[in-house]
């Protein structure tokens, strides 16, 4: 069976709750976000097979990782990836530099997650999403660029063997999830995501050589029926034409201010939720 990847979105963070509260710098989850990760700790089937567990550096992500899958459930019941310590992997950090999108300092992080997390491939610099010369500036080439990263990472983390039985978790964030995925239906008119908190889908390397300098991504037959049923998977130019049509009308908005009512005049859908995370 080939490699398995499981791409999650996090948990209902306090970002989550109001626009101003985008201002909130790697906030917490809510109440109901912990419970939307007991939730999605009873729903995933495959707890017993999970070899491996992945997820960006904030903290929403990381506690969604740790209570949905790893070491931090109250449940009593066990699995092998409960066992397992997170790998933090920044290049699945969300896209935009705004306060609820920046993470916390490596030193911080490491203190709070001490032993349930490897920091190892966290730069000091993962926070610098403002200087034009950062890898993190969220600009629509260096998120494409991440992203392949993020990719070629997740297949290194299987030892390059794609049609092993590795069942990877990765948990990360709405806006990510559509570069990391290069799949850009369903998201409504005005939203930035598809994706639901704690929502999952996955996944397998395309090429099963594993010799794809993009470690390219296709949802697996099953995640999809699980999701849309019988429905017909868009073709790669109808996804073409609608990264396009993302791209132009979400790039204004990768870089943060303060003055928000620009987002209602231009008719963007925003009320209640961040914009991307």
């Amino acid at each position: 069976m080939p490699v398995q990847i499981h791409l999650v979105r996090h948990a209902q963070g306090f970002h989550n709750l109001s626009l101003e509260n985008e201002a909130l710098r790697d906030p917490l989850l809510t109440e109901k976000g912990k419970q939307q990760c007991a939730d999605l700790r009873a729903a995933f089937p495959h707890h017993d097979r999970i070899t491996h567990l992945v997820a960006s550096p904030l903290r929403r992500t990381l506690y969604t990782c740790l209570l949905g899958f790893g070491s931090d459930s109250s449940s009593s019941s066990s699995s092998p990836g409960s066992s397992l310590k997170v790998l933090a992997l920044p290049e699945v950090q969300e896209v935009s530099d705004a306060p609820c999108d920046t993470g916390s300092a490596i030193k911080d992080i490491e203190a709070e997650f001490a032993g349930r997390v490897d920091f190892s491939r966290v730069p000091e610099d993962w926070i610098d999403k403002a200087s034009p010369n950062s890898r993190w500036e969220p600009t629509l080439e260096k998120l494409e660029a991440r992203s392949a990263e993020s990719r070629r990472a997740l297949r290194e983390l299987v030892g390059g063997d794609v049609s092993g039985d590795a069942q990877v978790v990765v948990v990360t964030h709405g806006g990510i999830l559509h570069f990391l995925t290069d799949d850009w239906y369903g998201i409504a008119p005005k939203k930035a995501t598809s994706w639901e908190n704690t929502e999952y889908r996955s996944y397998e390397f395309e090429d099963a050589t594993g010799q794809d300098p993009k470690a390219l991504l296709k949802e697996t037959q099953e995640s999809w029926q699980r999701r849309k049923g019988e429905d017909t998977r868009p073709t790669p130019e109808q996804q073409a034409e609608l990264r396009q049509t993302f791209y132009r009308e979400m790039e204004p908005y990768l870089k943060y201010s303060p003055e928000r009512g620009w987002m209602q005049d231009h008719g963007l859908d925003i009320v209640g939720a961040s914009l991307f995370a």
